[in-house]
Formats: C-alpha cells, sequence, structure tokens
C-alpha cells in the first residue's frame, strides 16, 4: 500500500495530453481487461475543461486529480466520466470541496470502468491504495475498527479489541467507532451479570472447593449493585456464569432477545409506576440494545446471505459474472462462452464458494466493501432478480462442457 504523497511520475510525463493505460491491477476487473483513459497537465482550468468537454467519454470510470508534486489528492468515480467531471467547473452549483481541490490541480486524469458497479469498488480500492488527502470514506485508518467478543475465561465476559486472538468464544464485527460499542459492552455485562474486571483477577468459583475467608468480598461494587455475579468472590458456581455467558451468546448470535424484552418490560413498569427517571435510563439503554441489535443483524445478513453470483452487462457491452461471497466481491469472470472457458470458470467459482473470511485482519480491510455491496443491492432491488445461486452459475459451466463434449 502506498502512504500520502507517495509520487506517481510514470502517470504524468512533461506532455500536455496522454493516453493513460490505468492505475494499476485491480481484482474488480475480469483479467483479460485493458485499461483505458486519458490524462491532460496543465494549471489552467480552462483547458482543463476544455479537454474534459471533448475527451471524457460519457462511460463509467473512476478519475484522479493529482497536485503539482505530483501527489494523488482526490479520487472519484463517475456513472458518466464527462458529467461528473464536468460539475467541478460549474462555480455557482458545485460543492465548496470541488473549488479547493480544482484550484490545487495540475494533472487530471481517469480509466474508464466496465460499470457503474465496478466503478464504484474500483474508487474504493484507490482510495485505500493511494490514500488521497481529501478523500474521507473508505481510507485505512480514518475509521477506526473494533471488535465485540466474547471471551477471556475462565469467566467469559464481553469487551472490545481492535485485534482478536482467535482464542475467543466468539467475535462479531467490525464496528467503526469505539464509542458507542463501548458503552454497548459495558451494558451487555451488567445485564447479563458477567464480569468486567482485569483478566489477572483471580476468579474463585463456588463449587471448586477451594477455602475462603469467613469475611471474603467481591472485588468492585458490581455485585453490591446487582450488576455482576460475582465470581471474583465464590458468589456464583461456574454453571450458573457459563449459563449467563451462553445467554449472552444468544444475544449477540441473534437467536435471543432478552436484553430488549426485558428492559422494555422494565420501562414499561417503571413509567406506569410515575418512576420517570428510572424509565428515562431503561429508555436509553433500550436504544443501545436495539442498536447493536441492529448491527449486528446486518453484518450477519450482509457476510452470511449476500454470496451470489451478479451477472450484469458492462457500458462495452460485455457481459460479466461478479463472484459475490460473504458480502464481498471475490473476482469477477468473463460470462463462459466455450468449454474451456466453462472449465475455468467452474474451478474458479468452486474456490471462491467453497472459502470462508476466516482472518479478523481481512474483515476488517473489506469492511467498507461489503457495506458497499449491500448498498448497492438494497438501492437497486431491481437487480436482485438477475442474481444467480452458486449452483445455478455451476449447472451453467457444467452445462456448457458438457454440449461441447
Amino acid at each position: 500500500m502506498r502512504s500520502r504523497g507517495t509520487e506517481l511520475p510514470t502517470l504524468f510525463p512533461s506532455l500536455l495530453t496522454e493516453r493513460f493505460s490505468g492505475f494499476g491491477s485491480s481484482q474488480f476487473r475480469t483479467a483479460c481487461a485493458v485499461p483505458c483513459g486519458q490524462q491532460i497537465q496543465t494549471r489552467s482550468t480552462a483547458k482543463l475543461k476544455a479537454f474534459v468537454s471533448v475527451e471524457a467519454p460519457r462511460h463509467p470510470g473512476v478519475y484522479a486529480m493529482l497536485g503539482k508534486n505530483g501527489q494523488i489528492i482526490y479520487v472519484g468515480k463517475a456513472k458518466d466520466l464527462r458529467s461528473r467531471l464536468l460539475s467541478y467547473f460549474r462555480e455557482k452549483s458545485r460543492d465548496p470541496k470541488a473549488g479547493r481541490i480544482l484550484e490545487q490541480t495540475s494533472v487530471l486524469l481517469w480509466e474508464e470502468a466496465a460499470d457503474e458497479f465496478s466503478a464504484l469498488l474500483r474508487e474504493l480500492e484507490l482510495i485505500r491504495r493511494f490514500r488521497p488527502r481529501f478523500n474521507v470514506l473508505g481510507q485505512p485508518g480514518r475509521k477506526r475498527y473494533v471488535y465485540l467478543c466474547l471471551g477471556r475465561g475462565p469467566a467469559n465476559h464481553v469487551h472490545l479489541t481492535r485485534e482478536p486472538t482467535g482464542r475467543e468464544a466468539a467475535t462479531y464485527g467490525p464496528f467503526s467507532g469505539r464509542g458507542r460499542s463501548a458503552e454497548a459492552v459495558r451494558q451487555l455485562n451488567h445485564f447479563f451479570g458477567l464480569r468486567d474486571c482485569p483478566s489477572k483477577t483471580q476468579m474463585n468459583f463456588a463449587d471448586v472447593g477451594k477455602l475462603f475467608d469467613t469475611d471474603r468480598a467481591a472485588q468492585c461494587l458490581r455485585y453490591e449493585l446487582g450488576t455482576c455475579l460475582g465470581p471474583c468472590a465464590g458468589f456464583c458456581t461456574s454453571s450458573v456464569y457459563s449459563a449467563a455467558a451462553k445467554a449472552a451468546k444468544a444475544f449477540l448470535d441473534g437467536r435471543s432477545r432478552s436484553p430488549i424484552e426485558e428492559t422494555t418490560q422494565k420501562m414499561a413498569v417503571a413509567s406506569s409506576n410515575l418512576r420517570f427517571e428510572q424509565a428515562v435510563v431503561l429508555r436509553d439503554r433500550l436504544a443501545l440494545f436495539e442498536w447493536l441489535e441492529d448491527k449486528l443483524k446486518f453484518l450477519r445478513t450482509a457476510r452470511a446471505k449476500n454470496s451470489f453470483v451478479y451477472p450484469l452487462l458492462g457500458a462495452d457491452g460485455q457481459p460479466r459474472w461478479y463472484l459475490i461471497h460473504t458480502g464481498e466481491v471475490q473476482a469477477v469472470l468473463p460470462v463462459p462462452s466455450c468449454a474451456t472457458s466453462a472449465t475455468e470458470t467452474l474451478a474458479r467459482i468452486e474456490a471462491v464458494f467453497s472459502n470462508t473470511l476466516d482472518s479478523t485482519r481481512k474483515l476488517e480491510r473489506c469492511v467498507d466493501s461489503v457495506l458497499i455491496v449491500s448498498s448497492w443491492f438494497r438501492k437497486r432491488t431491481d437487480e436482485k432478480p438477475k442474481l444467480l445461486t452458486m449452483r445455478q452459475a455451476v449447472n451453467v459451466c457444467r452445462a456448457m462442457i458438457e454440449i461441447s463434449s
């Protein structure tokens, strides 16, 4: 990955205009695709506009603005490159940010894409690769992803981490930002009575046969407040604590709604008894549980259900198959047209759909593209009937192979 400020001297020779061969490799186009693009180098806004008016195609694609030092300062995508680029020159209607970008642009270049979907994914890919300073969304490090985990025995509890170890009982996420997630973790541990003390705190379950002092006490006030089962001081057995941890996992897995249901009931009772301050506290807690439930449901759906083949006819008239597995585009292939290409496509499909995303580092890298894929089909419900299951795509390939044999 290139860091911000990386110079790309091969992208902008001294000539005023030149054909541009693309930004480099991409997982969002077919292996045989040859990128097509154009570039212009000038500090004249009038010349940039005139060039775009004549040369920019009315095709999907991505574009980049380079500063005077050869740094990529902004990357964008477009359904229609000419229309999008010309919008930068409309002083009265453009976004103020567009004007600032244009003022610092010495080189303008673009790369055509097969279709709008490809351009959308390619934009994210380039932002992650070049990290332009005017781009915010999609940049590594701009969003601090965290994972919600259940683990750290012998008394498992819910906690946040940026780097899951793989030894946790369960891992969920990633989530962007720590603030609201941290409060959700705190409330979950309180609801289920799970500890949240440091890992070095010794656990002394009541059923381990260990002798305690008669005046043993919990290590914090949570047991006295009724928000912890007190495993540190032998106030619960290991089986009771384990049952509470399993109940927490059931909620996180989407198999139980007990925090939401019980908090709703308590809020109703508090309100009917005119205990309005307590009702407000419970209302805020309920909103947090519902927020977490929605986030977890979205991530489960995006990864578990968004696995299919997406046939799409490109602007160039060529049909392609986007192989989408666990919510992310894993490969782009030409639609098979003969036994040879069908055999190659079949092998690739089986390889992609037999793999699962078990690397937490890979999960963090791909979360933005998972969101892009989910948003695409949420906004374009008319595309869903086109989708092929993995089995349907496999059958298409096998039928083509059998016909040719």
